[in-house]
């Protein structure tokens, strides 16, 4: 059965504090872009979808240790959490301890271009496959860092540099094919708690389900894993 992990009150504490694209421009952040279900505001984590094949998975699919990330390509603090999640693949992927999970809250209000992105990537990864996929989230981001936005112009010379077929990639963002996956994470986003970019629920082997809030630095993420690890026995 799903539980809640006990993990030290300083992690839930900095977790509210570093509430990712909450505070934004001096605002709260109101979910934008695909019409949320009817959800009880507060959302519940623990009903969050079980990862399948048919996510974005880096990293070893049988890991111990998932990090679901909802995120919107065009946040600056999903861009900095991008940094930390990389820092934690290179040290808890390689062995297969921790894999990271990548699925998509598109935060129109804050983000005009966050929608198409998302349907960008959704059609990179249908043509070109999972590695692709990740290869084009680390070219958006290293085109557009942090406080910058992605020039839309570029999105064609950016497919083709993670080797999807241009001719294919537009047809496939013609279709519209890839809507409802997006609308789908969106409102499972909204659904589990999502208020905010980016939005993240670790769940593990065990069944425990442990949300974390925000662009959460590397030494705090570290702290976290280090501690299922220690309960678990991973």
């Amino acid at each position: 059965m799903n539980q809640n992990l006990a993990i030290p009150a300083a992690i839930v504490i900095a977790g509210v504090i570093i509430a990712g694209a909450l505070f934004f421009s001096g605002r709260v952040a109101t979910p934008a872009g695909p019409t949320p279900d009817n959800t009880p505001s507060a959302g519940d984590p623990n009903i969050v979808p079980p990862v399948s094949a048919d996510d974005h998975i880096l990293g070893n699919p049988d890991a111990p240790i998932v990090v679901i990330e909802y995120s919107d390509i065009e946040c600056p603090f999903c861009k900095q959490f991008h940094v930390t999640m990389k820092q934690i693949m290179d040290e808890y992927g390689q062995d297969g301890t921790v894999a990271w999970v990548y699925r998509n809250f598109p935060l129109q209000e804050l983000h005009p271009n966050a929608p198409a992105l998302a349907e960008a990537g959704e059609c990179v990864a249908s043509l070109g496959g999972n590695s692709a996929y990740w290869n084009f989230l680390d070219e958006i981001f290293a085109i557009a860092p942090i406080n910058t936005l992605f020039p839309m112009d570029q999105l064609q010379n950016t497919v083709s540099s993670v080797g999807v077929d241009v001719g294919a990639f537009n047809e496939c963002v013609s279709s519209g094919e890839h809507r409802a996956r997006v609308e789908k994470d969106f409102n499972d986003a909204v659904k589990t708690g999502g208020q905010g970019t980016p939005h993240n629920i670790i769940i593990t082997r065990a069944g425990s389900i442990v949300p974390v809030a925000g662009a959460q630095p590397y030494a705090q993420m570290k702290t976290i894993i280090e501690t299922i690890i220690q309960e678990e026995g991973y």
